[in-house]
């Protein structure tokens, strides 16, 4: 495929995303109060930024879209880990210095949250760190004289113009345990790569190296290489590299990025970040806002099994691969016909979507006024020949709960099957099921 065609494809998808963000964002300003007007568009743009992903994640590709934006310094929620509609707040396309979802403190809203003050490290300082603990070559450094909490450049070792960056996060707690998700190897059902590992280090941190693509569904072979460093005192220390010299809409300049995982290792790894972790803000509760507290989040473990409890008996589906995160689960079944992936997601509390995502023709309004869309449409990402069928249902209270089947085991791989495992009718039978209400009660 041509290249101006590949990133044609990137742009209606990347309109889709704007589409529905605006959406979202316009619902998360609902019900919030802040005193504090950078409070206010830095709260709301992390809850819109974290609902849109749990919900677009499938059509993005792109934790690994994850590429969320870096709100003050907090990096939460897992950026690898499932991708689907309605994926997990954190989804994987190696996303280096541009997080997959901010904080889940920051996001929830709700009395005694936490949120810091915008970071103010000088650029210079991350170069100067950056330069000293990679091989010799030549550096761009992208807004020089900036401050915040991240470097972006280019670099040329002779070899290729290539894009790396680092990001310097606190983990959203002191323990580090709220960035476990960060130096977890993604789950291959949702992401593709080359190769990962993730080791605990002599000092207790936690490390992950991924060798993966920009682009989950590789329909540019841009590869991303990446390394994130979990402190034991909860700082993440992000750093990724490209075979291009910009993530995206850049022509390949090599084979590979220029450092390898030992070297990426080094770099995340060296004490040289340790002074300018310390000036990261430190995390600050928020004043309580009105309302009713957030809804419990239901475990991926609790999804997982009320949506094997729910696969119809009759058509013997065996199941042969599961996971998920948060609110959001998946099945792989087959019944002797070839692989399908099932996946859901439950969302409650979705304030404020109802009129951009619930309205028109498609949807039709159940006795106790649930919204219900069902579609049919091809895959989004990348897997030839895949479709993509699904029920998406909103309560009259908003309480939101997608399900989706695929006619193949992973979104990015080849059909493994003519249609999916479900219908639209069984999976609208799941998505309406008083269990998952149930869930959310405990």
């Amino acid at each position: 495929m041509p290249q101006h065609d590949q990133h044609d494809d990137h742009d209606l998808t990347h309109g889709r995303f704007e589409d529905e963000l605006g959406a979202v964002l316009r619902a998360t300003g609902e019900g919030f109060v802040a005193e504090d007007r950078r409070e206010l568009a830095t709260g709301g743009l992390a809850r819109g930024r974290r609902r849109l992903l749990r919900r677009r994640v499938a059509t993005v590709g792109g934790a690994l879209a994850l590429a969320a934006v870096g709100v003050g310094g907090v990096y939460g929620g897992s950026l690898l880990g499932g991708a689907s509609v309605g994926g997990p707040d954190g989804v994987s396309v190696a996303a280096g210095p541009k997080p997959g979802t901010p904080s889940g403190a920051v996001g929830t809203g709700g009395r005694g949250s936490r949120e810091p003050d915008q970071p103010q490290i000088p650029v210079a300082d991350l170069a100067a760190v950056l330069k000293a603990n990679t091989p010799a070559g030549t550096w761009e450094i992208q807004d020089p004289e900036g401050k915040g909490q991240s470097v972006t450049a280019v670099y040329d070792d002779g070899k290729g113009k290539v894009g790396v960056s680092v990001g310097l996060y606190r983990a959203g707690s002191d323990d580090g345990e709220a960035g476990a998700g960060q130096v977890t190897c993604p789950d291959e059902v949702a992401v593709p790569y080359d190769d990962c590992t993730s080791e605990k280090l002599a000092d207790g941190s936690r490390l992950m190296v991924l060798q993966g693509y920009e682009y989950p569904d590789k329909r540019v072979e841009t590869k991303n290489w990446r390394a994130v460093l979990l402190t034991k005192d909860g700082f993440l220390v992000d750093a990724s590299e490209y075979n291009a010299a910009t993530e995206k809409d850049s022509p390949i300049s090599r084979e590979n990025p220029p450092f390898s995982p030992a070297q990426l290792k080094s770099l995340v790894t060296s004490p040289g970040w340790r002074p300018l972790l310390q000036q990261l803000p430190a995390l600050r509760n928020l004043p309580g806002t009105p309302g009713d507290p957030a809804p419990h989040v239901p475990s991926a473990a609790a999804v997982q099994a009320t949506l094997r409890s729910l696969l119809p008996k009759a058509q013997g589906l065996r199941v042969v691969g599961k996971g998920g995160e948060g609110s959001y689960a998946y099945l792989v079944v087959d019944e002797g016909k070839g692989r399908s992936l099932v996946q859901i997601n439950v969302q409650p509390g979705m304030t404020g979507v109802r009129a951009d995502l619930f309205t028109g023709p498609d949807v039709t309004v159940e006795a106790d006024g649930t919204r219900v869309n069902l579609s049919k449409k091809a895959g989004e990402k990348g897997g030839e020949g895949v479709v993509w069928w699904s029920a998406d249902t909103l309560g009259a209270d908003d309480f939101r709960v997608v399900v989706s089947a695929f006619n193949s085991g992973t979104q990015h791989d080849a059909a493994t099957r003519a249609e999916p495992a479900l219908t639209t009718e069984q999976l609208k039978a799941i998505a309406l099921s008083p269990k998952w209400r149930a869930l959310v009660e405990r």
